[in-house]
């Protein structure tokens, strides 16, 4: 797996769970990137996910971050079949070609590491008056990574059980771009993952190929 400690972490896909996939990038018959390279990087993953607010000591190291890629995987490979298997609605999803790699069902294994990370009990959180007197969301405790873990298991099983939230998956359409996010669109016509990302690129690669064209 390619590392890169420079590419940008996202947190705009709509749930904490599929946040963490977006950690990495490719699909899953290509090489991924890796943005979660670190125990560094972990940090500022809970920080920006929110799972750990701001304020909130936290120690994180290899060992968390090795349970982090493991949940990671199991997710990637879980969403891929939701993805494959589309909507589901009472109608048949769409057969996949003989050729392609993607299951529409999830491995026993996978669904039993799912479970099993969302056992412990999540972070229990805790509010604190600020000094302007509005209250503020801290921890119980200092969290462990197992709890953590678990706040971010429990949010994929919610969605993936939600009828309504898993017709909602999507993947980017962006040329390069693998990231899975819910369409809260109306309509649920949103094609990309961010317009000012993917879409942008989208209308400039256009816009190159008009011009192409025209001098053809």
């Amino acid at each position: 797996m390619t590392a890169t400690a420079s590419s940008e972490l996202r947190f705009d896909t709509g749930r904490v769970s599929l946040d963490l996939l977006a950690t990495v990038s490719g699909r899953l018959s290509e090489e991924p990137v890796d943005r979660l390279d670190s125990p560094r990087r972990l940090t500022q993953w809970l920080y920006g996910t929110g799972l750990v607010p701001s304020g909130t000591a936290v120690a994180v190291d290899a060992a968390w971050l090795g349970r982090f890629l493991v949940l990671r995987d199991v997710l990637r490979r879980v969403v891929a079949t939701q993805l494959a298997a589309g909507p589901r609605d009472g109608t048949s999803p769409a057969a996949l070609s003989a050729d392609d790699p993607l299951s529409t069902t999830p491995s026993a294994a996978d669904v039993s590491r799912l479970n099993a990370a969302a056992l412990a009990a999540p972070p229990a959180p805790s509010a604190r008056p600020a000094p302007d007197g509005t209250l503020v969301r801290t921890l119980a405790a200092q969290p462990d990574c197992g709890a953590l873990l678990a706040a971010v298991a429990r949010d994929a099983v919610e969605l993936l059980t939600d009828p309504v939230a898993r017709a909602q998956l999507r993947q980017c359409e962006g040329e390069s771009c693998s990231l899975v996010y819910l369409d809260a669109s109306r309509g649920r016509r949103r094609r990309w993952c961010s317009s000012e990302i993917c879409g942008n690129r989208e209308r400039v690669a256009r816009h190159r190929r008009r011009a192409v064209a025209a001098q053809d």
